[in-house]
């Protein structure tokens, strides 16, 4: 049986609006989600609802306002919205992997390392550590001239597929895929749903922001529907 590895308990987030006089801008309220070892959960609802602020807030980029982003790392329950930042590293680390739309990565390191490097650093060898994230660059489609090069001048979806490649290669039993598919042509998209497939049958948990329907479709065992606060109220 699938058990529980993310949940949210009445998780509320605000934005404060300085240049605004201070006003409160509110974007989540009240949500209740959970996400179980193997499924693949897609965040659904109009744009504004918040879905991007609730996958950060997931992350811990942003602190929640109130309630509650319970994390299962080590055989045990980890609050973000109380963790201090150096246990949010950790579990980041072993736990926890997230896809975001854009590369953000050191400068003038080849892709190759760049892919590798979370894999290493959770103990890998490195030549079995280039080795996998070889044959992720390959799998995705991303030409071998490529593989030395830093990513920096690399199209949209080229580096879209070095942020894909780096996600999953650490093998985290929970990931966090935002936007995956949304520079990618048709075969690059069916390659990314076949690295979701093969996740999802490793036990791997994966909530996604997907606007592309096919994908989504191939990909989602259930949507989970976001409203904005403001017509909620």
């Amino acid at each position: 049986m699938s058990k529980i590895v993310l949940q949210t308990e009445n998780l509320g987030k605000s934005f404060t609006l300085h240049l605004q006089g201070g006003a409160t801008m509110p974007v989540l309220a009240g949500v209740d989600l959970s996400l179980a070892s193997g499924e693949c959960v897609v965040l659904s609802g109009p744009s504004g609802a918040g879905k991007s602020t609730l996958m950060r807030s997931l992350y811990g980029n942003y602190r929640v306002g109130q309630g509650h982003v319970r994390i299962r790392h080590r055989d045990a329950w980890v609050d973000f919205a109380t963790a201090d930042p150096r246990k949010i590293l950790e579990v980041r680390q072993e736990t926890l992997g997230y896809v975001s739309q854009f590369l953000r990565v050191v400068p003038r390191v080849p892709t190759l390392d760049i892919v590798a490097e979370p894999l290493i650093a959770r103990g890998a060898p490195r030549e079995a550590a280039l080795a996998r994230a070889r044959s992720l660059l390959f799998r995705l489609n991303l030409p071998e001239r490529l593989h030395s090069l830093p990513p920096a001048t690399f199209s949209g979806g080229e580096q879209q597929r070095v942020n894909l490649a780096r996600g999953f290669i650490g093998g985290h039993p929970i990931l966090l895929l935002d936007e995956p598919t949304a520079s990618l042509d048709a075969t690059n998209r069916d390659a990314v749903v076949g690295l979701v497939v093969e996740a999802k049958a490793a036990g791997t948990a994966i909530l996604g922001i997907v606007h592309d329907a096919p994908t989504r479709d191939a990909i989602a065992d259930r949507l989970f529907l976001l409203s904005p606060v403001q017509a909620a109220a």
